[in-house]
């Protein structure tokens, strides 16, 4: 039975490692009832027939995806699809009174010509995207409170952007100048059979993939264009890690005050995020490792000053599925219903 002083939630795509995610964190938030679980292709099927550590834990089973059904149990629904399948359902969901995050990239842009372009997907929800908020909370944490929809960002753009963000709000860059070097575990693949995240391919190797053309380009450069103030072009190079969880991403840009030196950025960053409990700012001279964000909503953040080249390097370290994905989607819902974003959140990972 729902408890009734808790908020009721669901998860529309709850088999992946993204809703594996959801399912876990949710089930330990003070606040919240999870009521639904749904996925076409494992409607029928118990949470626990997909993933057997849940016995005894998970009871709920899968359902089929009625958009009615889930907004007249659900207050707060998340939707954790594949690209091109939120948009078909959350304007359903809306209309009915719930409220949705998505973490799909089908509300993450402004433009949905950019979309359109980079995902190939015709939309005709233009009303519904145009309400959609963009749920980097580090950014937009006011806009997050007064949103019926979020598209929760993804889990390179979120790294990166966390690293480029202070840069770029106060003009110590050159923008054109940004590069990111980012690297993924294979859980950023998804749960899906694929060739090249198979250990045998994945495992004793290190490789960029994507490389000029990979979706979350636009997405990234969206971000930067408004904390610039003009539009923004950004290389970005995506690299596949032979680990399972982690993102580190690494920024370099050309300073345009070359007499600044890194204590005066740290400086900078602990002031541009004194409000945001999740980033990390380190100390002189340590650099974050992926391992310090695993199992938490955390972002690891070192700076470090290039006199010789005049560069800025900005490392970001954060666990791909809890702060790049489902972490985040907690963090924005908490803010959504006016809790400590902290709430239900794990703020120390695994380690070592």
């Amino acid at each position: 039975m729902v408890n009734l002083r808790r908020v009721p939630v669901g998860i529309v795509g709850a088999s992946g490692y993204g809703g594996v995610q959801l399912v876990r964190l949710l089930m330990d938030h003070p606040e919240v009832e999870l009521v639904y679980l749904g996925g076409e292709s494992s409607a029928g099927k118990s949470f626990a027939d997909l993933y057997p550590h849940f016995g005894n834990i998970v009871e709920l089973p899968i359902e089929a995806v009625e958009p009615d059904i889930i907004a007249s149990r659900c207050q707060v629904v998340f939707l954790s699809l594949p690209n091109g399948l939120a948009c078909q359902i959350a304007p359903k969901l809306i209309e009915k009174g719930s409220r949705v995050l998505d973490l799909s990239a089908d509300y993450r842009f402004s433009d949905l010509k950019t979309y359109t372009t980079w995902y190939g997907t015709e939309r005709s929800d233009r009303t519904t995207a145009a309400t959609a908020v963009y749920g980097l909370p580090e950014l937009y944490r006011s806009r997050i409170a007064e949103a019926n929809l979020i598209g929760c960002p993804g889990c390179y753009p979120t790294a990166s952007l966390l690293a480029l963000s202070p840069l770029l709000k106060q003009g110590l860059i050159v923008p054109e100048t940004a590069i990111i070097d980012a690297k993924s575990g294979t859980s950023g693949g998804g749960r899906q059979a694929k060739v090249n995240l198979l250990l045998a391919e994945a495992d004793n190797s290190l490789g960029a993939y994507n490389v000029a053309r990979h979706r979350h380009t636009p997405e990234i450069e969206q971000i930067c264009s408004e904390l610039a103030r003009h539009e923004v072009t950004i290389q970005f190079t995506p690299h596949l890690i032979p680990m399972v969880r982690g993102i580190l991403a690494t920024v370099y840009a050309t300073m345009r005050d070359p007499g600044l030196v890194r204590d005066d950025l740290i400086t900078i960053y602990n002031a541009f995020y004194r409000n945001s409990p999740w980033v990390k700012i380190c100390n002189s001279g340590t650099y974050p490792q992926t391992k310090w964000a695993c199992g938490s909503n955390s972002c690891y953040i070192g700076i470090e000053v290039d006199p010789r080249t005049g560069r800025v390097i900005v490392m970001s370290a954060i666990d791909n599925l809890i702060k790049g994905q489902a972490g985040q989607a907690i963090q924005c819902m908490n803010i959504m219903l006016g809790w400590d974003e902290t709430l239900g959140l794990p703020k120390i990972g695994f380690y070592p």
